[in-house]
């Protein structure tokens, strides 16, 4: 059970950086010009769905048994997966 803890703070742990690096985009955002805003505000649109499906998928886990986790753990590797694709590609990009 502690390491099911363990997990489930880890990606809540995650999740917190992430929405952080997501604010340092907007706060970047601010000072770019119209076009470059508009363009930075769709990525953060999407970032922020991506997060809310990482918000989702960690809420998932919490409601879920010790025997339905490691089946849910999976589904939530690739979520972080493709989060973390997502928001490496938008602080390269900004």
């Amino acid at each position: 059970m502690a390491d099911i803890d363990h997990y489930k703070a880890k990606l809540n742990a995650q999740l917190d950086e992430w929405k952080a690096d997501l604010d340092k985009l907007k706060a970047k955002a601010d000072g770019k010009s119209a076009d470059a805003k508009k363009e930075m505000n769709e990525s953060i649109d999407a970032l922020e769905a991506k997060l809310a499906q990482g918000r989702s998928k960690l809420e998932e886990l919490k409601g879920a048994s010790s025997e339905a986790f490691e089946s849910l753990k999976e589904g939530a590797n690739s979520a972080w997966d493709n989060i973390k694709d997502a928001f490496d590609k938008a602080k390269s990009k900004f």
